[in-house]
């Protein structure tokens, strides 16, 4: 990290401020000061959000700077898509903010562009793609795949051997229940899974599966 380069937390909403403590204080350990860090958002309310700057997208690439680096706070996968993509073509980077207290085990890898909130833990031997949100509590457990784009509301409980393909949507305090080792249980990509619910078999691409245990919506 560089006190020259310009750092931003896309999306000043509800999810965008609640990332921007975990990346002010994230900067502040590697020395970059608090003004080089932004709000971007599509339609500003405000100037300042919780004391840090608020500018567009073009304002961040009119703003002086060597480099920028763009965290997308946006909960749709989908919509976290596109801005990556514009990001892409514009030559802004993504960085990664994980909370200080996130729990990383034995060989994780981790895509770009994750967002980790606190109490996330990541245990051994997984495999997570790019632009990965984990919000509050959530983990994933030993020998998971996780694609894309994935989004995990606070309190997910992915259990071991699971496979999560791009897109898919976990509510907050679902539960996933544990594959098998060669025969993994499979969130399918675009899938969304309710609050609360508890999967005990694999989700069709696209389908949202709701209850206890969890089933295709009507």
């Amino acid at each position: 990290m560089h006190t020259d380069d310009l750092y931003a937390v896309y999306g000043a909403s509800g999810y965008g401020r609640e990332v921007m403590p975990l990346a002010r204080q994230q900067l502040a350990q590697a020395g970059v000061p608090a003004e080089r860090l932004v709000f971007v958002d599509d339609a500003p309310e405000a100037p300042l959000v919780n004391g840090q700057r608020v500018m567009t997208y073009a304002q961040l690439l009119a703003e002086p700077a060597a480099r920028r680096h763009v965290v997308l706070a946006i909960a749709n996968g989908t919509v976290r898509e596109s801005l990556a993509k514009r990001c892409a073509r514009d030559g802004v980077q993504t960085w990664t903010v994980s909370a200080s207290n996130v729990v990383r085990m034995d060989e994780v890898q981790l895509g770009e562009g994750a967002v980790l909130s606190p109490f996330v833990t990541l245990t051994s031997n997984i495999r997570i793609g790019r632009h990965f949100h984990a919000n509050l509590y959530s983990y994933v457990a030993h020998d998971c795949v996780v694609g894309d784009f994935v989004t995990f509301a606070p309190g997910v409980q992915c259990n071991g051997n699971v496979v999560i393909e791009d897109h898919a949507y976990i509510g907050t305090g679902a539960v996933l229940k544990q594959g098998r080792p060669g025969q993994p249980l499979v969130i399918g990509r675009g899938a969304v899974v309710g609050m609360g619910a508890v999967v005990t078999k694999s989700v069709p691409a696209g389908v949202t599966v709701v209850g206890n245990p969890a089933r295709a919506m009507a």
